[in-house]
């Protein structure tokens, strides 16, 4: 696409230079812009997309694109070679990689999910549902992005991935004929720009509660960006018959300020409020729940093999949203009661040995407290919890996971998560230091093991049997991240390993 075409999505941009250069690749790395690519210079969280013009300039970039208010940078390229000018160069991104796509998003429908808490849970159960009801589905999550049962792109992030690669996915599902892309909207790729151009026809939230303060401020802040995906549905491009739809959760006090964000139509889902698709006569199953939906064309019976009220109101918001997309509900509730489950989320670990093992995300207060209840309830025997706290996050994580743990587990193993640049020690200390304000004794009641493979080794040796085993926080990952190296350790892998050779 020719410089000055991509010029005409970018209505406020000003182009310096030739507008007839070719450009055919987005790059907001600098060792990545070769020939033909257009280097966006984005101001980062600890560094500036600016501080390497001159890289991207020798490593052959066809085209800079650049901050109007970053001039004091890149006023010596003026002249040197082309030049977009913009007043946000993420938003930039995000529309330069979708127009050299040509706009992907708008021949797919697409599903955005976002929330606190089980966002990867409802995308996988999304996609699920989709392709047992026939519908090729492309799936971008934060634990794995595919189309059916193939892996497309870099899977195992942390979070939303760049928009360049968010458009390429997109693009490539349009290319293998997917109807449909259920994609998992992170506050983080809201906030900065990465999931602009992604259109959404549906969007869904699970629950909201305060977190990733660290950078976003504040709570308004917080549920602001997760209020972006509402908005984008009145600025996404129309599709066919499918009208613009925002599914809320009548249960989350986010219900109010949701509902506002959006001329589009809304559809709720709830079990203790009045909604549109509510759960009635809840009862436990071995490691799930069986229930009855009220909906408008009804009722029905949902079961779902995954434990937890938390897990209801997933499988009542997958429901939702089949209904919205034109699913048989029948089929999709079949689909739903077989669904296997997202990796690394409340993952059961099951070797025949006579306790239970579980395997899951939760890496905040809230999160960690939540499964500790559900486990608590279901655990005859001790109740075993190991998790640490990421790095580069705000502090109060690390007392909150640690008052959780002493609240609600019988014995607590404080270990890593990823401590990325901080200190893994004074992480690991603040959260004993939680543990014992509480009350707890260090070798009686907790144990620090900063070694995450030591540690899971040890939770596995210590349990017996009626006992349960939470492997907390770091779900699907494989990778434990210091300060300056990394080691191995997927939990589930590590535990049915440690369990096999048990016997």
């Amino acid at each position: 696409m020719r410089l000055s075409e991509i010029r005409q999505h970018l209505p406020a941009a000003e182009l310096r230079g030739d507008g007839a250069v070719d450009v055919s690749a987005a790059e907001f790395d600098s060792r990545d812009a070769g020939h033909g690519a257009i280097f966006v210079a984005v101001p980062g969280l600890n560094v500036d997309g600016h501080d390497f013009l001159a890289r991207a300039v020798a490593a052959g970039a066809s085209a800079v694109c650049v901050q109007r208010d970053h001039e004091q940078k890149w006023r010596d390229f003026d002249g040197r070679l082309p030049i977009l000018i913009v007043d946000d160069t993420r938003a930039a991104l995000a529309t330069i990689a979708a127009a050299l796509h040509d706009f992907p998003a708008r021949k797919l429908n697409v599903i955005g999910v976002t929330g606190t808490d089980g966002k990867t849970s409802l995308s996988y159960l999304l996609a699920h549902v989709l392709q047992t009801a026939g519908e090729r589905t492309g799936l971008i999550s934060t634990a794995e992005c595919r189309i059916g049962d193939e892996i497309i792109g870099d899977s195992g992030r942390f979070t939303t991935p760049e928009a360049p690669e968010v458009q390429s996915m997109l693009a490539t599902m349009v290319q293998h004929r997917c109807r449909w892309a259920v994609v998992e909207a992170t506050s983080h790729g809201l906030a900065l720009h990465r999931l602009d151009q992604v259109e959404p026809d549906i969007a869904v939230v699970t629950n909201v509660s305060a977190d990733h303060l660290d950078f976003h401020g504040s709570v308004e802040n917080y549920l602001a960006a997760k209020g972006r995906l509402f908005e984008m549905l009145d600025e996404a491009a129309p599709k066919g018959e499918l009208a613009k739809t925002a599914i809320l959760n009548a249960d989350d006090p986010s219900y109010a300020y949701f509902r506002e964000r959006t001329n589009g139509r809304i559809v709720t889902y709830g079990i203790d409020s009045e909604a549109d698709f509510r759960a009635d006569k809840i009862r436990p199953t071995d490691w799930g729940s069986d229930f009855k939906v009220k909906h408008p064309g009804g009722e029905l019976r949902l079961g779902i093999t995954s434990p937890g009220v938390f897990n209801v109101s997933n499988a009542l918001a997958a429901l939702t949203v089949s209904a919205v997309a034109g699913v048989d509900l029948n089929e999709a509730a079949g689909a739903i009661k077989y669904w296997p489950g997202a990796p690394g989320r409340m993952q059961r670990i099951d070797e025949g040995q006579p306790f239970t093992v579980v395997v899951d995300f939760a890496h905040a207060p809230d999160s960690l407290r939540r499964v500790l209840s559900l486990l608590r309830s279901r655990t005859p025997g001790r109740l075993i919890a190991l998790f640490g706290c990421i790095g580069e996050r705000e502090r109060e994580r690390r007392s909150g996971m640690g008052r959780a743990a002493a609240e609600l587990a019988d014995f607590t193993i404080v270990t890593d998560d990823n401590p990325y640049t901080e200190d893994r020690d004074a992480i690991l200390a603040e959260i004993a230091d939680a543990l014992r304000a509480a009350g707890k004794e260090e070798g009686a009641d907790f144990a620090v093991i900063p070694d995450r493979r030591d540690a899971l080794a040890h939770a596995l040796r210590i349990a017996q049997p009626n006992d349960a085993v939470l492997l907390a926080g770091k779900g699907h990952e494989t990778k434990v991240v210091l300060a300056d190296t990394s080691y191995d350790c997927n939990d589930a892998e590590l535990a049915r390993q440690l369990l096999r050779d048990r016997h």
